[in-house]
C-alpha cells in the first residue's frame, strides 16, 4: 500500500493565486492494489437508469475508473484530455476492448449533464468506439464517498466556491472488478496505458507482443511508465540462448545423419 501526495489543482483559476489552506493544496491517494470495488453500490448512468457498479465488471474486459465532475473549471477536463488523447494513439478500442467508467464527485449532477460530457468526450476520440462500453456516472454522496475510500481517494467540497478539490488520478481494473493500476497527472505515455490494459486484463486483450513486454517490463512508480526488469530479461535471455544452442545442436546432428545416409553404399 503506497499514500502519494497529489496537488489539489481542481480549483478555479491559477492554482498558485489561490489562497487555500495548507490541507486543502494537497489531498493523498492511498493505492489500494486489488481491492475488489463495492459491487453492490448503486449509480445512475447517463441515461437516468439505475445501474450496478458490478454489472459494469463483466470478467472479459478491463476497466479504467475515474472519478471527476462535470462543472470542475481545471483539472478534470485536463484529466479526461489527457487520457482520451493517451487512447486515441492506441489499437485498442474503447467500449470494445475495455470500458470507461467515470463517477461524478459531486452528488447534485444530473444525469443531463453526465449524458453532455459523454457525448463531448465520445466526439473528442475520433474513433470508432462503442458507446455502450463508456459509462458516466451519478450518485448519492453516499455511493460516492464509498467508492472513493476503496479506490483511495480523498477529495474536499469547497463550499465557497462551490467547487472540489481532488487529485488527478484514474486506476485500471480487472475485468472482475479488481484494482490492477493507478495513473496520475494530467498526461499519459500512450504504450504506457497500453500495457497497463493488457496487465489488468490478465491476458484476455493485446498480442503476444504485449505479453512478452510485460515479462521483460515492470511498472516504475517513481516514472510513471514500464521500464526493464533486469532479472526478468536475464531470464528470457538465457532461455532464448538455450533454445538457441539447442537448436544448433539439433542441426548438426541432423546433417551428420544425412551425411552418414549419403555415405553408406
Amino acid at each position: 500500500m503506497a499514500i502519494l501526495a497529489i496537488p489539489a489543482a481542481c480549483v478555479a483559476g491559477d492554482p498558485r493565486n489561490e489562497f487555500i489552506p495548507p490541507a486543502l493544496t494537497e489531498t493523498k491517494v492511498v493505492q489500494n492494489l486489488d481491492a475488489e470495488l463495492p459491487a453492490e453500490l448503486i449509480f445512475k448512468d447517463d441515461q437516468s437508469q439505475m445501474i450496478r457498479l458490478g454489472d459494469l465488471f463483466d470478467g472479459k474486459i478491463p476497466v479504467i475508473v475515474s472519478m471527476n465532475y462535470s462543472n470542475c473549471p481545471m483539472l478534470c477536463v485536463l484529466q479526461l484530455n489527457g487520457l482520451i488523447d493517451s487512447l486515441r494513439e492506441i489499437d485498442l478500442v474503447a467500449g470494445r476492448d475495455y470500458r470507461i467508467v467515470s463517477v461524478s464527485l459531486d452528488p447534485e449532477e444530473t444525469a443531463e449533464q453526465a449524458a453532455a460530457t459523454k457525448q463531448k468526450y465520445l466526439a473528442s476520440y475520433e474513433r470508432e468506439a462503442d458507446a455502450a462500453g463508456w459509462h458516466f456516472l451519478t450518485g448519492t454522496e453516499h455511493a460516492v464517498a464509498s467508492l472513493a475510500k476503496t479506490v483511495g481517494i480523498t477529495y474536499v467540497y469547497l463550499p465557497k466556491k462551490k467547487e472540489y478539490s481532488h487529485p488527478a488520478v484514474f486506476c485500471l481494473c480487472t475485468p472482475e472488478g479488481r484494482i490492477s493500476r493507478y495513473h496520475y497527472g494530467i498526461e499519459f505515455p500512450p504504450q504506457t496505458l497500453r500495457l497497463s490494459l493488457v496487465e489488468a486484463s490478465e491476458g484476455k486483450i493485446g498480442t503476444l507482443v504485449d505479453g512478452f513486454l510485460l515479462i521483460c517490463f515492470h511498472y516504475d512508480e517513481t516514472e510513471g511508465r514500464y521500464a526493464p526488469a533486469a532479472r526478468n530479461l536475464m531470464k528470457v535471455g538465457g532461455g532464448l540462448a538455450v533454445c538457441g544452442l539447442g537448436l544448433i545442436f539439433w542441426l548438426c546432428h541432423r546433417h551428420r545423419k544425412q551425411v552418414m545416409t549419403v555415405s553408406v553404399p
